[in-house]
């Protein structure tokens, strides 16, 4: 009976560990109105902008945060994490845990390549 209930408390805690546990990923930090794609002539009065500028502005003017990866846009659940706008349009890695199509951030950093300073594109 004992052997049973340790098999049976490994296996509940075996499970509880799967849902809870964190996820990393690679991507951009974009905008809910542009998405994957940034048309920045078009959606800023044919101004030329950076991604970062593009995304900066568009959350000034109501748009939320979006993490693209593969081509995918998910949404964010903490908009008020800190290094989102410092990270605004560039590649980044995330950690933190995923429900549907929408992340809650954990951490997020610069990618090696942004690091460098390399250009890189949705």
């Amino acid at each position: 009976m004992r052997s049973a209930c340790l098999v049976i408390g490994a296996v509940i805690l075996g499970i509880s560990a799967c849902w809870g546990a964190e996820e990393s990923w690679t991507g951009k930090i974009s905008d809910s109105i542009c998405g994957a794609q940034h048309k920045t002539a078009a959606e800023h009065s044919a101004n030329s902008l950076s991604d970062a500028d593009c995304t900066a502005d568009c959350v000034k003017n109501g748009a939320k945060y979006v993490f693209v990866s593969g081509g995918k846009v998910y949404k964010i659940n903490n908009q008020n994490f800190a290094g989102l706008k410092q990270h605004a349009g560039r590649e980044v890695r995330l950690i933190g845990k995923m429900t549907g199509d929408t992340i809650r951030i954990s951490t997020i950093s610069a990618t090696v390549r942004e690091h460098r300073g390399e250009k890189s594109s949705l």
